[in-house]
C-alpha cells in the first residue's frame, strides 16, 4: 500500500523539524584510512598482466600462423590429389575410408562425377556433398554439427568425356590440429610462465632491498643525532626523495644544535647568579627574624632552590643530548644503587618516608656497561620522583629483581598516588605533570632518565599498581638488556 504523501508546507510557516532518526551522522562519519599502494605489488601485478597478455596474444599468433599453414599445405594435398585423377575417362575402384579416418586422421574424401556432373560415378565414402558449380575451393555445411563442415576442392572441367574430380576433408579436424599445433607452440612458454614470474618477483624484492635497507636506517636512526643516508645505496630513481630527507635533516640537526646550544648557554648563565643569590641568602638568614617575614624567607628559599634544581636538570639533559660519544666503563650495579639510596635517605627522613632496598644475592656480582655519572642519574631521577609522590610514612622500595624470562630488572617502587594509564605515555614529555602533582617538580625527572636509558640501550616501562596489583602507587621497571651485564669473578 502506497503511503500517503506529505502535506506542503504554507508559505511563511516554519520548516518542519527533522526527525532525530534522520540526521546525517552516516554521511558525515570520518572514513577509514586508505591503505597506502604498494609498489612492489603493483609492479609485480603488472609484469604478471604482461606476462599473461604476451602468453595469450603468442598463442593466437600461432594458432593464426600455423593456421595458414596447415590450411596451405592441405589445399595443396587436395589439389594434388584431385589432378592425378582429373582427366580420366574411367576409374575402376577408388580406395575407401571410414568415418573415423575422416575425423580422426583427415583422411581426403574423393568423388568422381559423370562428365557435366550427370551423376556420381565412384567415391571413397558415401558423403551428401554435391558437385560444385564453380571450380576451386569452397565451404560447405551438410548440418549444424562441427563434423558436418567440409573444405571441398573441385577441379575444372578438362573437356567432354572426361571425369569431374571433388576431393573433401573435415573442416572440423582441420581447425582442431591448428589449435593442437598452436597449444604445443604455446606450451614451453606456459611451462616458462611460472619460473619468470618467480625470477621477476626475486629481481622485484632485490631492487627494493635497498629501499627496506634505508628505511630500517633511518627508522634505527636516533632522534637527537639523525644522520645522512648515501644516495648512492638506492636506485637512480629514487635518489632525488633520499636528496630532498638529507636536507631537511640537515636542517633539523641545525635546529637541534641551536635549540641544545641555547639551553646549555641559558643554564650556564644562569648557574653563576643563582650561587649569588643562594650566598645572599645564607648571609641575611640570621638578620631575619621570627614571624611572617621568617616564613616569607622560607618561601623566598624554597624558589631559589627550586629554580637552581630546574637550572640543574636542564643543563644535565642539554648534555646528555648533546649526542656526544658514550664513554662507557663497567660500573658495579649494587653499590651504585646503594649510593643513590643513601643520598636521598635524608630527603625521605623528613617526608617521613621509609626507604628499602633489596636483591638477591646471586645478583650482588652483576656489572654494568655505562657511565656511572648518567646511571647515577637515571636512579637519583625515578628515586626523587618516587620520594616527591608518596605519602608521609609511605614506603619507597628499590627493588633488584631477575624476571621470569631471565632478564634482570630494577624496580622503584611507591605508594603514591599513581598515575592514570592513559597519561603513562606522557609523563616521559619534557615538562610535563600530571595533574594534582605535588609542587615542586618541574617535569624533567622522567625526561632524564627516559634519555640515559635511551643512550645505554635500556628500558623504562611504567605502570599504576592500583590496575596492576590493587595497591596504590606507580612502579618504574628498568629493563637491563642481556649483553650488557657482567658477572663478577
Amino acid at each position: 500500500m502506497a503511503e500517503p504523501a506529505p502535506a506542503a508546507t504554507p508559505p511563511g510557516a516554519p520548516a518542519a523539524p527533522i526527525p532525530p532518526h534522520q540526521d546525517d551522522t552516516a554521511a558525515t562519519a570520518p572514513r577509514p584510512p586508505r591503505t597506502a599502494p604498494s609498489l612492489r605489488r603493483r609492479l609485480f601485478g603488472w609484469l604478471v598482466l604482461l606476462h599473461v597478455v604476451g602468453g595469450l596474444l603468442a598463442a593466437m599468433a600461432a594458432y593464426t600462423v600455423y593456421g595458414r599453414i596447415i590450411e596451405g599445405l592441405r589445399d595443396d594435398q587436395m589439389r594434388v590429389l584431385a589432378e592425378s585423377y582429373a582427366g580420366r575417362r574411367h576409374v575402376r575402384e577408388l580406395p575407401a575410408v571410414d568415418a573415423e579416418a575422416i575425423a580422426r586422421r583427415g583422411a581426403l574424401v574423393v568423388q568422381l562425377w559423370q562428365p557435366g556432373g550427370r551423376g556420381l560415378e565412384a567415391a571413397s565414402i558415401a558423403v551428401p556433398v554435391p558437385l560444385q558449380p564453380r571450380a576451386g575451393f569452397a565451404e560447405v555445411r551438410t548440418g549444424p554439427l562441427p563434423d558436418q563442415r567440409w573444405r571441398v576442392y573441385t577441379t575444372p572441367d578438362t573437356g567432354p568425356g572426361h571425369l569431374r574430380v571433388q576431393v573433401l576433408q573435415s573442416r572440423a579436424f582441420r581447425q582442431q590440429r591448428s589449435l593442437w599445433r598452436a597449444l604445443a607452440e604455446g606450451l614451453p612458454i606456459l611451462a616458462l610462465l611460472p619460473a619468470a614470474l618467480l625470477l621477476q618477483w626475486a629481481v622485484v624484492w632485490r631492487a627494493s632491498r635497498a629501499l627496506r635497507a634505508v628505511a630500517a636506517e633511518v627508522a634505527a636512526q636516533d632522534e637527537r643525532s639523525p644522520r645522512e643516508i648515501r644516495p648512492e645505496r638506492v636506485p637512480a630513481e629514487i635518489q632525488p626523495l633520499v636528496q630532498a630527507y638529507n636536507v631537511v635533516l640537515a636542517r633539523l640537526r641545525a635546529a637541534l644544535q641551536a635549540q641544545r646550544r641555547f639551553v646549555q648557554d641559558a643554564a650556564h648563565e644562569l648557574r653563576t647568579p643563582f650561587t649569588a643569590i643562594g650566598l645572599q641568602l645564607d648571609n641575611l638568614r640570621p638578620h631575619i627574624a621570627d614571624g611572617p617575614a621568617r616564613r616569607s624567607f622560607a618561601q623566598l628559599e624554597a624558589g631559589v632552590a627550586r629554580a637552581q634544581r630546574l637550572q640543574e636538570q636542564l643543563l644535565r639533559l642539554s648534555r646528555q643530548e648533546a649526542a656526544e660519544p658514550l664513554q662507557a666503563e663497567t660500573v658495579a650495579l649494587v653499590p651504585l644503587l646503594r649510593d643513590a639510596l643513601a643520598q636521598f635517605a635524608d630527603m625521605a627522613e623528613h617526608r617521613g618516608v621509609d626507604l628499602g632496598f633489596r636483591a638477591p644475592n646471586a645478583l650482588h656480582g652483576l656489572r654494568l656497561q655505562g657511565s656511572p655519572v648518567e646511571l647515577r642519574s637515571l636512579f637519583d631521577n625515578l628515586l626523587d620522583n618516587a620520594i616527591r609522590h608518596s605519602p608521609p610514612h609511605g614506603c619507597v622500595d628499590l627493588l633488584l629483581k631477575r624476571l621470569p624470562d631471565g632478564g634482570v630488572a630494577v624496580d622503584v617502587v611507591d605508594e603514591g598516588p599513581g598515575i592514570p594509564p592513559e597519561l603513562l605515555p606522557r609523563v616521559f614529555d619534557r615538562f610535563y605533570r600530571v595533574a594534582g602533582a605535588p609542587a615542586g617538580g618541574h617535569g624533567l625527572g622522567l625526561a632524564i632518565a627516559q634519555s640515559v636509558a635511551r643512550r645505554h640501550g635500556l628500558r623504562i616501562v611504567l605502570s599504576d599498581r592500583h590496575s596492576q596489583e590493587g595497591q596504590g602507587g606507580l612502579r618504574a621497571r628498568v629493563h637491563l638488556a642481556h649483553f650488557q651485564l657482567r658477572n663478577a669473578a
